[in-house]
């Protein structure tokens, strides 16, 4: 219609005026049409070509011409080109329905305005692939969406488990799954907006439960034993009087000994005894041998190594050790001899450590008591209340030394018979809690004493001073508490001892939980070291361990808190319009962090005009909206 300086102004067939680049041409004919005749009729007329043209593309045999040409490898204008298909007829009309029939297949040639390139059989076979990838991948979207607008239940179809595959992939990864190109392309075919109705999809036909724990999938974590683990923790054998005759153990069966867990525990790690004697207490802290039975290198080690935890959620447990051990051939079970590696403290009567000793021995547990039979018998028992007493003399003189003690209650969630979720509040400053808390802070502490007294490396485990002090004299309000919390610096694990700040003491391991912790049963095995029981580890064999358990234990960390969160939400979920106190943490720019207080969870609070707030007031807030699955808890004022 009109051109100048490289541009031009065409009108097209569907009667649309456009502007483009003279190079932008595929192709220009010979022959022209009377602008003169109208825009109508114009535009007839290019129907009209465009219908002719595209018959004329549709009678070239495109895999015939370059059977013919592709040998040659070089380039073939469009007159040589349009006249090998029409020999007896060359006009714009032929010239131009070459270009589209080879435009429009890209399989056999490669494309120029004015010429053309025979692509090579690899080329072409390659070029095939990716169409046949193509296709399959719209064919894939096309069934994914279908599948997911039926809304079909049930057991799934073999032609729909790739399509699972997906599904979990992304609802798994998204933006990091190799699927996730494809789980967007479905989900736009089927007009759907967000992960969870995939999730709620596989629900529906049977893929997934409506609680899955997609963590467990996302962090690739087991759930079941290798076939070898498990003959291997057969062929552990159950312990008797006669099984450590002769072995050097001190025989401490005499000893009333007892453990203190909560109630729901299946595995028992420690056990306390205390022994009056004239002018001291004898505190025995004696925690299961599990480095008798676990040898390193065997299939329960490489196991343990690779889980690096036990895992405890609301809903289920996953053992470090598989449960027959766990539970059973391991754990210190009220009338069983068991192996075990003892701390006996001296301690004055006044409350002061005199001196200790390590060593390895049997026992046998007389009483187990749940935390609250403890608290109970704190005021009667003697044995209960001189732990207690002595516990407090410790925690008192740990702080005396600048340990932080951070006092906030502990939310207990877990589901009762029919699956629902129950919510206990726990405080963690009971006698019972109390008491093993700082017996094993106690144990800790001298077993990293003596390995550093012996020169032997072990996973020490130290904590720089915190950002600031907010506590004072180890007391302070809940929102003191909490805000402490936050800033604490991060433990630092090393082969050699330094100094902990959060705990007060020159130095600190932990190995009093070697039935649930790797690195309990690391430092388990440096203790038996030192007394004779089995080769140490190596300074840079423990800086290995120390490296190699870092990821399998933020995953743990991470699946353990997201899982509690989970449910206590999901019982949230119930309580949507009731009313609750909060403390106001911070501000931000148009909300306020907030904790409610029953549930010791952080939420937003958006700022209400009008209303000015500070960080520790009270407020009332209502819940307003909670998805568990999408980990989203809101509240308003009020």
């Amino acid at each position: 219609m009109e051109s100048g300086n490289q541009r031009l102004r065409l009108l097209t067939e569907h009667n649309r005026e456009v502007k483009i680049a003279a190079q932008r041409l595929s192709h220009r004919g010979k022959t022209g049409l009377d602008l003169s005749s109208g825009r109508n009729r114009l535009v007839e007329s290019l129907r009209d070509l465009s219908l002719k043209r595209s018959a004329i593309a549709d009678e070239i045999e495109i895999e015939e011409l370059w059977e013919i040409l592709n040998q040659e490898q070089t380039w073939i204008d469009l007159e040589t080109m349009t006249g090998l298909c029409f020999p007896k007829a060359v006009d714009d009309d032929h010239e131009s329905g070459v270009i589209r029939a080879l435009f429009k297949s890209r399989r056999h040639f490669k494309f120029k305005p004015d010429r053309f390139l025979p692509h090579t059989e690899e080329q072409v076979a390659a070029i095939i692939a990716i169409e046949q990838k193509a296709s399959r991948q719209e064919r894939l979207i096309e069934t994914g969406a279908a599948w997911i607008q039926s809304g079909s239940t049930g057991e799934l179809p073999a032609c729909h488990r790739e399509l699972s595959g997906i599904f979990k992939s992304y609802c798994l990864f998204e933006k990091e799954s190799p699927h996730y190109g494809t789980a967007r392309a479905i989900m736009k075919k089927a007009d759907l907006t967000s992960s969870e109705a995939i999730f709620n999809h596989l629900v529906a036909v049977g893929v997934w439960a409506p609680d899955e724990n997609v963590d467990l999938l996302r962090y690739k974590i087991p759930t079941d034993f290798s076939q070898a683990a498990l003959d291997r923790a057969q062929s552990v054998p159950t312990a008797t009087a006669n099984t450590f005759k002769d072995s050097g153990r001190v025989d401490l069966t005499r000893l009333f000994t007892i453990t203190i867990d909560g109630q729901s525990t299946l595995d028992f790690d420690d056990a306390l005894s205390i022994e009056t004697r004239d002018d001291h207490f004898l505190v025995g802290i004696h925690i299961s041998d599990v480095a008798q039975y676990i040898k390193k290198g065997d299939p329960l080690d490489r196991e343990a190594r690779s889980r690096g935890s036990s895992i405890y959620m609301p809903d289920s447990r996953i053992s470090m050790a598989p449960p027959l051990l766990a539970e059973n051939r391991l754990s210190l079970k009220k009338d069983h001899i068991r192996p075990a590696i003892s701390t006996m403290v001296k301690v004055s009567l006044s409350g002061e450590i005199i001196s200790y000793d390590i060593f390895s021995s049997i026992i046998s547990v007389d009483q187990q008591l749940s935390y609250f039979e403890a608290n109970i018998s704190a005021e009667d028992d003697k044995s209960i209340a001189a732990l207690y007493d002595i516990a407090i003399r410790f925690r008192e003189t740990r702080l005396s030394q600048g340990a932080i003690q951070i006092a906030l209650p502990e939310i207990n969630v877990w589901l009762d018979e029919s699956g629902v979720p129950v919510v206990n509040r726990v405080n963690r400053e009971s006698p019972g809690r109390m008491l093993i808390a700082e017996m094993m802070i106690l144990s800790n502490w001298l077993s990293a004493r003596f390995l550093a007294e012996n020169n032997t490396p072990a996973i020490f485990r130290s904590q720089p001073k915190p950002k600031d002090h907010i506590l004072k004299n180890g007391t302070g309000t809940l929102f003191q508490n909490w805000m402490q919390r936050k800033l604490l610096n991060r433990f630092v694990l090393r082969s050699g001892p330094d100094h902990h700040c959060g705990l007060g003491l020159d130095a600190y391991v932990t190995a009093t939980s070697p039935i649930r912790k790797y690195f309990d049963l690391v430092t388990q095995r440096q203790l038996r070291a030192v007394l004779g029981l089995e080769t140490a580890y190596t300074k840079k064999e423990m800086e290995e361990i120390i490296g190699q358990l870092a990821q399998p234990m933020a995953d743990v960390g991470r699946i353990q808190f997201r899982r509690n969160r989970y449910w206590l939400l999901k019982h949230l979920e119930g309580r949507i319009g009731e009313k609750e106190e909060a403390i106001v943490l911070q501000r931000r720019r148009n909300t306020y962090t907030i904790l409610l207080k029953a549930y010791m969870i952080e939420c937003p609070l958006p700022q209400s005009s009008g209303i000015d707030l500070k960080p520790e007031d009270l407020v009332q807030v209502t819940i307003q909206h909670i998805n568990a699955r999408n980990n989203t808890l809101s509240v308003f004022m009020g």
